[in-house]
């Protein structure tokens, strides 16, 4: 999971950049890049590490321009490295960047593709370099110097043809302006915004989640529809296009679970409130299932993303809701590091047990989703060490028992702990003394509960093994094992990290 932000200015988009990628830095930690353009030249700092740490004075100087794009990445397989850090940059035609938040599940085939039809040479292994070379291609298809934005769509158009899976983009093409488009599902979430400009023009700015706008003083216009492109030349003047028929219109509900900020709005949901709805639903259950002597003396989210949910269902329930568990926020999120004991070890460093909370009561712990069972393992018996009687174990969301292709480095199913597992057998691996699962249906409805939005459904396949884009199949799922495997990722020592699925394929510069 990555995220994404394009400004388009009447001032320097340098800060405004550098803002948005903060305020999307929970969607990646692992890298960070921002490009700017200026008198048909762009100007480029990229590197890893969080965004306060890439970005110094001495390189926000030499940033200039009033159209940017920007990138966070969080790693997927092997070890760091630079190399992968986005946006990417090509020089033919005219000198396009882009940054990418997604996955294209043909992206081997287009590379080959690239490479022998099209002789475009690939310099990573990332399919975000694929997505560009692509865009890069199809614009040289249109033979003309001087593209309108209608020349740019059709060449969007023709990338659509060719791109398969889920993708939100945002690109400068030098010379010309600032590109956005999204997936035909709208799997991957995207969104733009307009301010006033203090010479009284007006200004834009796409981003993956709605708070990098507000953060910045934009006022949201919508979501980018699926199948749609959106263009600001330089002259200022917006351009929007439904390149594609849309699709079903199924985002990815794994944003509205774990990823998103609470305070973001996407595709007219808003977050927090569908958290609400999650804790709602999950209280529903337990006191259905586990009746109104369920034993529960005290609730306690997993922070920080369970804590919404947590509370609610101990309001429903008429339970304390306490706060068991203090965060250490410079640990990196622990489900996307590769091998057990690196996770395991990076738990106990990132949690830390109130014991006063656990003493002699017996505890529920919510945390937001179970994937591979190593985190609530080690946080279950943190609260017995930490004195708790009994420990209770609910999670907001289904069972996880199928691996994400649309942009989430989630395990393989071999190593997700309710593949092949009952809820019982999970349970007994965790070490919990009782375990809950929400409902799939109540999670769609506890999400979908708007009159705002147009939204038809939701990728569900993590939980269902429906991959809304098809062609998704055994050998696919085969492959995607040996590529992501902690035994594969172990074995990759000092190959690069990929933005998304890897492509299997042979300072601030003035680009």
């Amino acid at each position: 999971m990555c995220g994404v932000v394009g400004v388009a200015a009447h001032e320097p988009v340098n800060q405004i950049l550098y803002d948005g990628l903060t305020m999307l830095q929970h969607r990646g930690q692992d890298a960070a890049g921002i490009v700017t353009l200026q008198d048909g030249r762009l100007y480029l700092r990229k590197e890893n590490g969080m965004v306060r740490d890439v970005f110094m004075n001495r390189h926000m100087i030499k940033l200039v321009g009033e159209f940017g794009i920007g990138h966070v990445r969080y790693p997927t397989a092997g070890t760091s490295s630079s190399a992968e850090a986005q946006p990417f940059y090509v020089n033919s035609p005219y000198g396009i960047t882009l940054a990418h938040n997604g996955n294209l599940t043909n992206a081997e085939s287009l590379a080959k593709s690239l490479y022998i039809d099209d002789r475009r040479h690939l310099n990573t292994d990332s399919d975000s370099e694929v997505l560009l070379n692509v865009l890069a291609h199809e614009m040289q298809n249109l033979g003309k110097t001087h593209p309108t934005a209608d020349d740019i769509f059709e060449a969007v158009k023709a990338v659509y043809t060719r791109c398969e899976g889920a993708y939100g983009v945002v690109a400068l093409i030098t010379g010309h302006g600032l590109l956005a488009f999204r997936d035909p599902n709208g799997i991957r979430p995207l969104v733009f915004g307009e301010r006033l400009a203090a010479n009284g023009g007006t200004e834009y700015m796409v981003a993956s989640e709605s708070v990098a706008l507000t953060g910045s003083g934009f006022t949201i216009i919508r979501d980018v529809k699926p199948g749609e492109a959106i263009f600001v030349d330089l002259d200022h003047k917006l351009h929007t296009h439904q390149c594609v028929p849309q699709q079903e219109y199924t985002p990815c509900i794994f944003e509205y679970v774990y990823f998103a900020r609470p305070d973001s709005i996407m595709d007219n949901i808003s977050v927090y409130k569908s958290r609400l709805r999650m804790g709602e639903k999950l209280a529903d259950k337990i006191l259905a299932e586990w009746g109104e002597d369920h034993d529960i003396d005290v609730v306690i989210p997993i922070p920080d993303t369970s804590r919404t949910s947590a509370m609610e269902l101990a309001m429903k329930m008429n339970v304390k809701y306490r706060e068991g568990f203090m965060k250490n926020r410079y640990i990196g999120r622990t489900f996307i590091m590769p091998g057990q004991q690196q996770r395991k070890k990076s738990v106990r460093q990132k949690l830390s047990a109130v014991p006063l909370e656990f003493k002699d009561k017996n505890v529920l712990l919510v945390d937001d989703s179970i994937v591979r069972g190593t985190t609530c393992h080690e946080i279950i018996q943190m609260a017995r060490d930490a004195g708790a009687r009994k420990v209770f174990f609910a999670s907001a969301a289904p069972p996880v028992k199928y691996p994400n292709v649309y942009g989430i480095d989630m395990p393989v199913r071999s190593e997700l702990i309710a593949s092949g597992h009952s809820v019982e057998e999970v349970r007994k691996i965790i070490g919990a003394d009782r375990l809950i699962f929400q409902d799939l249906d109540d999670l769609i409805d506890a999400v979908k509960d708007t009159k705002y939005s147009k939204v038809e459904g939701f990728d569900c396949a993590v939980f269902n093994g429906c991959y809304i884009t098809g062609q998704i199949n055994e050998a696919y799922l085969d492959h995607l094992q040996e590529l992501r495997s902690d035994i594969a990722k172990i074995g990759k020592k000092g190959v690069q990290i990929v933005a998304d699925t890897p492509v299997d394929m042979m300072g601030v510069e003035e680009l």
